[in-house]
């Protein structure tokens, strides 16, 4: 057999950061907080560009404490959902937690 005739599966479903990726979706919760307004947009970019695992979200403006707070429920890979949280992490002025079901392998 030639390489060329049949490509190497061996890689597929490595993930970049080592060990085996898992294609399972999880389902879990992202809870955002925003202390600098001025960061608000920048978040709702991200959450718009995501916007494909997010199954709901509510938003809590809390203007009297200069803060608003944001809740996803989200469904995807922990790739996907990592890209999230750590897209949002990123923005100045934000904080975000999760938590997933587990995976049911483990």
């Amino acid at each position: 057999m030639l390489i060329s005739e049949k490509p190497s599966r061996f890689w597929e479903g490595f993930s970049l950061f080592g060990g085996k990726e898992s294609m399972e979706k999880r389902i879990g919760v992202v809870g955002i907080v925003i202390e600098e307004f001025e960061s608000a947009n920048k978040v709702n970019e991200t959450l718009h560009e995501l916007a494909s695992i997010i199954v709901g979200r509510m938003g809590v403006p809390r203007k009297e404490m200069g803060i608003a707070i944001i809740s996803l429920i989200v469904e995807g890979t922990t790739d996907e959902i990592s890209a999230l949280t750590g897209k949002l992490g990123k923005i100045r002025g934000v904080n975000v937690k999760s938590a997933l079901t587990k995976n049911r392998g483990e």
